[in-house]
C-alpha cells in the first residue's frame, strides 16, 4: 500500500483496538481508534478515511445503528463490520446498510490486513476511474512530455526534482503553456501517484461561491444550500489539490487558504468545527504575483506560502526544437479522433511552424492543428488550414523600419517587435474573424475570461 491511506477503528475494546492499530501500521496506514457510536461520527466529520471497521456491539448499542450515518457522512467509504457474534441474518443486515465486508472475531493479523488491503484498494480503483472519466472528458489532447528542447529538458528535470518533494508547487507562466498537464505529471511522480487529483478552476468559480467550493459548507449556511457539502480540499485527502488561475481567488478564499496551509486545518462555512487534511498543494497562475500583490489584489503572506517552489513553465516560442515533433503529435491524435488517416504537414506547413512563434503555446498549437484537421478536405495540409497563414504572409512581404514599426498597421512576425504586439495584433484578427467572442476565445485556446483580460490590457476592448 501507499503511504497516504488512513483506518478508522471503532470498537469498545481498548486491546482490539490496540492490536488491530499494531497490525494495520505495519502496512504504513495512518490509524485512528474510538470506543463508541459518538466518536465515530466525530472522526468522521473531521477526517477522511479509506477504512472502516466498525463493531457490531459498542457497550449497549448496535453499531448498525451508526452505519448508515458514517456512510453519508462519508459516501463511498468502505466500512468492514467486525463481531464476535457473526451469523448470516447480521452480516446481511449489514451488507443491506451499505457494510462491504464483515470479519468474524477472533481474526488474524493477516486477515485485518487483508480486508483494509481490498477495501483501500477499491477506493483507489474508484477514484482512478473517475479521474480518468475526468480527463477524457477534458480532452487534453494527449500532451506529450517528449523533448528534443535542451530548455525543457532542464525544467524537466528541475520539475522532477520537485515532484519528488511533498512541498507546495507554484507553476508560472504564459497562457497555454500547459500547466494543468504539467501538474498532473508532477503527480504521477510524486509519493501521492495512486491518491486523489482534485482540481479547482478558479476563474470559473463565482466569487459567493468560492470558498465552498473549496472547502465546503453545512446546510443553510448561505441561501441554495440544501444540504451538506464536502469541499474540494476534503475530496483531495492524502492526494494533489490543484489550483489553476490562483490568483483569482477571493480575499476570503485567500484567508481560508492561508490558514490550511499554515496547519492544515480547516472550517466548512457555517459550522465551528475544525477539520484536518493531509493534501499537497500545487497552484498555477499565468499572472505575475508579485504585481497582484503590489496592486493589493493577492495577500502577500499567502504568496510566500505558495512560492515555495516556483517553477516557470519555458514559453512555446523557447522550444524551437519541439514545435515540429508536436505539431506532428497533436496530427496523429485528432487525426485518430476523427477518423482520419495518412495526414501531412507541406513543406511550407512546416517552416511556417517552425517560423511562427505561438503566442498561445501549446494550446494555439494543439487548437490550430485540430482546425485543421477538421476543416482541410486535403491530405497534405497547408499553413492556411492552420489559420496562421496571413500571419506568416505578412512577415514575408512586410518590411520592418529601422525603429521597428512596420509599414503597415499590424505586427511582422520575425520583425523586431515584441511578443506582447504580436499577440495583440494575432487576438485582434481571431476576434475581428470569429464568429463570435466565445469562438475567439476557443481559437485562441483560453477562457473568455482571460480573453477580455488582454482587450482590456491591449486596448482592444
Amino acid at each position: 500500500m501507499d503511504t497516504n491511506w488512513s483506518v478508522l477503528i471503532v470498537d469498545d475494546d481498548p486491546g482490539v483496538r490496540q492490536s488491530m492499530r499494531l497490525c494495520l501500521e505495519v502496512d504504513n496506514a495512518r490509524v485512528m481508534g474510538v470506543a463508541t457510536p459518538a466518536g465515530a461520527l466525530e472522526a468522521v466529520e473531521r477526517g477522511y478515511f479509506d477504512a472502516v471497521f466498525l463493531d457490531l456491539w459498542l457497550h449497549s448499542e448496535s453499531g448498525l445503528t451508526v452505519l448508515p450515518e458514517i456512510i453519508r457522512r462519508q459516501p463511498g467509504i468502505g466500512v468492514v463490520v467486525i463481531t464476535a457474534f457473526a451469523s448470516f441474518e447480521t452480516a446481511v443486515e449489514a451488507m443491506r446498510l451499505g457494510a462491504v465486508d464483515y470479519l468474524p472475531k477472533p481474526f488474524t493479523p493477516e486477515q485485518v490486513r487483508h480486508a483494509a488491503r481490498r477495501v483501500a484498494a477499491a477506493s483507489v480503483l474508484r477514484r482512478q476511474i473517475s479521474e480518468l472519466q475526468e480527463r477524457l472528458d477534458e480532452s487534453e489532447g494527449e500532451a506529450t512530455f517528449d523533448t528534443r528542447s535542451p530548455v525543457f529538458a532542464a525544467f524537466q528535470q528541475t520539475a522532477l526534482r520537485a515532484a519528488a518533494s511533498d512541498s507546495v508547487v507554484l507553476l508560472r507562466g504564459e497562457s497555454g503553456t500547459g500547466k494543468n498537464v504539467l501538474a498532473r505529471w508532477i503527480r504521477e511522480r510524486s509519493k501521492r501517484a495512486n491518491r486523489a487529483f482534485v482540481t479547482v478552476h478558479c476563474p470559473m468559480l463565482s466569487s459567493d461561491l468560492m470558498s465552498s467550493t473549496l472547502f465546503g459548507h453545512k446546510k443553510g449556511a448561505f441561501t441554495g444550500a440544501v444540504s451538506d457539502a464536502i469541499g474540494k480540499v476534503e475530496a483531495a485527502e492524502g492526494g494533489t489539490l490543484f489550483l489553476d488561475e490562483v490568483a483569482d481567488l477571493t480575499p476570503d478564499a485567500q484567508a481560508r487558504l492561508l490558514r490550511f496551509l499554515n496547519d492544515r486545518r480547516y472550517e466548512r462555512l457555517g459550522e465551528n468545527v475544525e477539520r484536518r487534511a493531509d493534501v499537497r498543494l500545487i497552484a498555477a497562475s499565468n499572472k505575475s504575483l508579485e504585481d497582484e500583490v503590489k496592486f493589493g489584489h493577492f495577500r502577500e503572506d499567502l504568496f510566500f506560502r505558495l512560492n515555495v517552489i516556483a517553477l516557470t513553465v519555458p514559453p512555446l516560442r523557447e522550444r524551437h526544437e519541439d514545435l515540429l515533433p508536436l505539431a506532428s503529435h497533436y496530427l496523429r491524435f485528432f487525426e485518430r479522433h476523427q477518423g482520419r488517416s495518412h495526414l501531412l504537414f507541406s513543406d511550407r506547413c512546416k517552416e511556417g511552424i517552425s517560423s511562427y512563434r505561438w503566442p498561445g503555446n501549446l494550446r494555439e498549437l494543439r487548437n490550430a492543428v485540430e482546425r485543421a484537421v477538421i476543416l482541410s478536405p486535403a491530405s497534405v495540409l497547408e499553413l492556411q488550414d492552420l489559420g496562421i497563414g496571413l500571419a506568416i504572409t505578412d512577415g514575408e512581404h512586410r518590411a520592418a523600419r529601422p525603429d521597428g514599426s512596420s509599414n503597415g498597421n499590424s505586427a511582422v512576425l520575425g520583425a523586431n517587435f515584441s511578443v506582447e504586439e504580436i499577440e495583440k495584433e494575432h487576438i485582434a484578427r481571431v476576434v475581428a474573424h470569429a464568429a463570435s467572442f466565445e469562438a475567439a476565445a476557443h481559437i485562441l485556446g483560453i477562457d473568455p475570461t482571460t480573453l477580455q483580460r488582454k482587450r482590456k490590457r491591449y486596448g482592444l476592448a
